[in-house]
């Protein structure tokens, strides 16, 4: 037993030494600082940026001119994620030939770029690219914005990073780490080639040391921090830019005059024109110009540039270059209309909220009494056309909103009122000696122009820019801009329906619509006005014995395939929509009395002469002797040699009922309707016999005129493509046509067939009516009423936008900027793509009036250049047009060079301004400043002369040298620092390029 216990024992302790063995550490496996860097260098071989790098001389300017790419890709140290993101210009390929000789010991492209000096400071590039001068770098930095590399520690391991990826793949390229907050804009790099690497570095202050306020003193850093040990140094290379910067511009070199607000408020209407959009900013549109005066080649030495003097006057700078500050968003008259009336689109409150109660409601009293009904029904329809004023016009709304509010509370004031109204309808002003109606002239009616800008209504489904429709929508906007806004909306649209169902009543037309039905390709609004005007007509002629429902219009048949008969003049023909238009609106019957069902009514006798004649088959000879007994009614033309089959009598034209006229809203409801009766042999039968009102009264009308004809006959004339004739031989032998019906008429239950069975011969006057102006009319009259603000900025809107289109393209061609062309063609298609639609996204219709306001601004900025620059008061043609090309390019370019600097004729204008700016600001006069003789430099040195310019607000430099370093006997290599200085920034950025190989 205690020999058992001892082996065990024995057997434990040796067992612990093999259990150790599995816990050693394997050091073999890679850490997350290995793996960084391994990915660094994968991203860079994916990209094809290891070996070394080529490319061709860089031309003057090409860093702003030229095509800058970027790829991105997503990098992580642990768990902390970077973008590595690699930015070049895109150049062409320079030749094998080139690479070959570059291969040996040619300076890495980066170091080469370092001493190019044509494209020192370009306006618009990546920082690094100003600082720097590079053509080509990739950065590392934090993905997220709110990560930043802040410890020293992280910061140097991150450089120790990039330089061994750097040294891994034989990558030319430089490699910079953003570090410490995005906002700083700090970034250290590195850059290496054979034997040879630069080290990028940075310094930035909030505060700007004193003694690096001036050249002297910068060159003392370089040159400490180049540490070279040869003496004397070579000179340095130096670049110089001081900016400066205009703000006053003084009141004058503003050309836009802003409307007189006050004058508008308080009803003074005289200057003011309804119908034309404002143009133009209310404010400067420019806010800043700076200047750059460059000296892109000096050498140390040259000048001096210290804490007590300085040689750099901008007057004599060899190179001049001018930018524009923008306004941030500047209030533009064109935009504000705009912006405002799309406001009232979202406003929830109907018109009789805004107001009060409805100024339709009538007191109790008023609705009882009913004594002058006999009087009202009795009363001539005309009106003398002393009643058809402006004031009238209004009469009737305004003595009843008098009954709620006093008149000194109407949110328009009474002469506004007029002169909309006036505007609006200007047949109201027309003063005729007979009395009678004045109707529109036909001026008013003209046929549309050939124009683009005209036919812009169809693209944006708004209304013709003659039209009511567009003018009302003018008139709205401004009122909702000037006079009271929502409140004013309403009450205008108020006393405008109160005018449309005044001129329903005296049946006066409605002016500035085109005549006949409906235009579909215009916005629902100006088609229910145009519906009302048809209405107005019918009821019109009826009323004054006219027969309005006459017509030699080409019947156009049924949904099936139908002809055009010969003879008949053209025209559209909806038949489809006539039985469904009956079935609409049954609640509005109670405004149709008798006299409404037909047009002419006759006495019982003559009623009753046509009943029973049809009743037997199609084409018979009995019912072709009955009818022809029938007196023949309502015969317009005979149907050139056509005669009738079995009398043998001329074939007569009928005269028939006009189709009725539809909105789109209409047609849009009556397909739902068809639609939901299914396609069920019973749905397709009782769809076709909705479908048939007009074939069936257009079949009546042909029996009246035509009696003892048959189908065949009418088909002949209003379907000739279903009556086939051909040639056959008779019993005689002689070659003669025969016709008859197509297949499709000769099937059993046809509904041509069935319809004229059933029709009777009744003209066209006795005829029930197809179209119910006064039903109809009273639809439109109670979907007017009925709009709220908010709908109606919906209706309307596509109006206002086309207007605004309309007015930048005016404003554009006088002053012809290509930027605002493409801008127009922009507006124009995105619009027509929006706008054809009903309910348009609210954020697609910002876009567009977004467009609309950025043509505004760059239209505007352009005319307060010129102003600024004087180009209108320029006497000599050649300088303006050098004048007008160095504005347009103002406009178009981040920064203009100046032709001749401070002597040529812009450079000219440019120090007239900073002058003036400077006698301003100084309080000084001007005119005792210009009896002063002598050259500039004796006015800036006399004592009391104000200076020409202000202090630079910013002045950058660039100084370049090429020098060996470490050693006296390393190779002569490319050293540079950029310098920027302003009130509250400094900022050195360094290239210290070092030979590796004999140091």
């Amino acid at each position: 037993m205690r020999a058992t216990a001892q082996w065990l024992h024995k057997m434990a302790a040796d067992s612990e030494p093999e259990s150790e063995v599995f816990e050693i550490t394997d050091f073999t496996t890679a850490s997350e600082w290995e793996r960084f860097i391994s990915k660094v260098e994968e991203v860079l071989n994916d990209w094809k940026l290891i070996g070394v790098s080529s490319g061709k001389p860089l031309e003057k300017g090409v860093y702003t001119t030229g095509i800058w790419e970027e790829k991105s890709d997503e990098i992580s140290f642990a768990d902390f994620r970077f973008s590595i993101t690699h930015h070049y210009l895109v150049q062409e390929a320079s030749d094998k030939d080139g690479k070959e000789e570059l291969v040996e010991d040619a300076l890495p492209l980066s170091m080469q770029d370092l001493l190019c000096m044509d494209n020192d400071f370009p306006p618009r590039a990546h920082c690094l690219v100003r600082w720097y001068g590079l053509r080509e770098f990739v950065v590392i930095a934090p993905a997220a914005n709110n990560d930043a590399v802040l410890s020293e520690s992280k910061c140097n391991l991150l450089l120790s990073s990039v330089s061994i990826a750097l040294g891994n793949t034989g990558c030319q390229v430089p490699l910079f780490v953003q570090i410490h907050h995005k906002w700083r804009r700090m970034y250290v790099g590195e850059c290496q080639g054979h034997g040879v690497r630069t080290d990028f570095e940075m310094v930035h202050l909030r505060k700007v040391p004193n003694q690096y306020t001036h050249l002297s003193g910068l060159l003392d850093i370089f040159k400490s921090k180049i540490g070279c040990p040869l003496t004397p140094l070579p000179p340095v290379s130096i670049a110089i830019r001081l900016t400066y910067v205009l703000q006053d511009w003084q009141q004058y070199f503003w050309p836009q005059q802003p409307p007189d607000i006050d004058a508008l408020i308080g009803g003074e209407v005289g200057g003011l024109e309804f119908g034309k959009l404002p143009f133009g900013a209310c404010e400067d549109p420019i806010s800043e110009l700076h200047l750059a005066a460059t000296w892109p080649h000096l050498t140390e030495g040259i000048i001096v540039d210290n804490d007590v003097y300085s040689d750099l006057d901008p007057i004599q700078a060899p190179q001049w270059s001018v930018r524009v500050r923008k306004a941030d968003n500047p209030q533009c008259l064109l935009g504000d209309f705009l912006t405002e009336f799309f406001k009232l689109c979202r406003r929830k409150e109907s018109t009789d909220e805004i107001l009060g109660r409805s100024t339709f409601e009538e007191d109790g009293k008023e609705v009882a009494d009913i004594t002058h009904a006999l009087s009202k029904l009795t009363e001539p329809a005309p009106v003398p056309i002393h009643k058809l004023s402006v004031t009238n016009m209004v009469h009737s709304a305004k003595k009843k909103i008098r009954k709620h509010r006093g008149v000194d509370d109407s949110p328009l004031n009474i002469e506004v009122l007029n002169t909309i109204m006036l505007f609006l309808f200007p047949d109201a002003a027309d003063k005729l000696t007979n009395g009678s109606e004045a109707r529109p002239s036909t001026s008013r009616n003209n046929p549309p122009p050939e124009s683009e800008e005209y036919n812009l209504y169809s693209q944006f489904k708004s209304a013709p820019s003659d039209s009511l429709t567009y003018k009302l929508a003018l008139c709205l906007c401004m009122i909702n801009f000037y006079h009271g806004g929502v409140k004013g909306v309403a009450h205008l649209w108020q006393e405008f329906v109160v005018e449309m169902r005044r001129r329903w009543e005296k049946n006066y037309l409605i002016p500035g619509l085109a005549n006949g039905s409906p235009d579909l390709r215009c916005c629902l609004l100006h088609q229910k006005l145009q519906m009302l005007n048809c209405c107005i007509e019918r009821k019109q002629a009826r009323d004054e014995g006219k027969k309005p429902y006459t017509s030699d219009r080409s019947p156009s048949g049924s949904s099936c395939d139908t002809g055009k008969a010969v003879g008949r003049s053209g025209g559209d023909y909806q038949k489809d929509t006539e039985k469904e238009r009956g079935e609409v609106g049954k609640s509005w019957e109670s405004w149709s009395d008798s006299e409404e069902e037909f047009f002419e009514c006759l006495s019982d006798t003559e009623e009753l002469k046509g009943n029973g004649q049809e009743n037997g088959k199609k084409g018979t000879k009995e019912g072709s002797k009955e009818s022809a007994n029938l007196k023949p009614e309502g015969r317009l033309h005979p149907h050139g040699k056509l005669t009738l089959l079995h009398p043998g009598e001329p074939l007569y034209i009928p005269v028939t009922q006009e189709p009725a006229p539809m909105t789109e809203d209409l047609l849009e409801e009556q397909s739902e309707v068809l639609a939901k009766l299914g396609t069920s042999a019973e749905g397709a039968h009782l769809r076709a016999r909705m479908q048939s009102a007009c074939l069936l009264s257009d079949m009546e009308s042909f029996k009246a005129a035509n009696p003892g004809c048959c189908l065949e006959d009418f088909v002949r004339w209003y379907s000739p493509r279903d009556y086939i004739e051909e040639e056959v031989v008779d019993e005689e032998g002689n070659r003669v046509l025969k016709g008859e019906l197509s297949a499709r008429m000769k099937i059993p239950s046809n509904m041509w067939v069935e319809a004229w069975e059933t029709a009777k011969p009744v003209p066209a006057r006795r005829q029930r009516r197809l179209f119910d102006d006064t039903r109809e009319a009273e639809k439109v009259l109670h979907y007017l009423a009925v709009q709220k603000p908010a709908d109606l900025a919906r209706h309307l809107l596509p109006c206002v936008i086309h207007a605004a289109v309309l007015k930048v393209k005016e404003e554009e061609t006088l002053e012809d900027i290509a930027s605002v062309k493409k801008i127009i063609k922009q507006i124009i298609s995105h619009s027509s793509k929006v706008l054809r639609f009903p309910n348009p996204e609210d954020k697609k219709l910002e876009e567009i009036i977004a467009q609309i306001m950025s043509a505004e601004a760059i239209i505007a900025r352009a005319r307060s250049l010129k102003a600024k620059f004087g180009i209108e008061k320029c006497d000599q043609e050649e300088e303006k047009e050098d004048l007008e090309r160095f504005v347009n390019c103002l406009l178009e370019q981040p920064e203009v060079s100046v032709i001749g600097a401070g002597r040529g004729p812009a450079g000219s204008i440019i120090h007239k301004l900073f002058v003036n700016a400077q006698r301003a600001a100084t309080m000084t006069s001007l005119d005792e400043e210009l009896k002063r003789s002598g050259s500039s430099d004796e006015r800036r040195l006399n004592l009391g002369a104000v200076a020409d310019f202000p202090p630079p607000a910013g002045r950058e430099l660039i100084l370049r040298i090429t020098v060996p370093r470490p050693a006296p006997y390393s190779k002569p290599l490319p050293q540079r620092m950029y310098s920027v200085i302003t009130k509250e920034d400094f900022r050195l950025a360094g290239a210290f390029s070092a030979d590796t190989t004999f140091f």
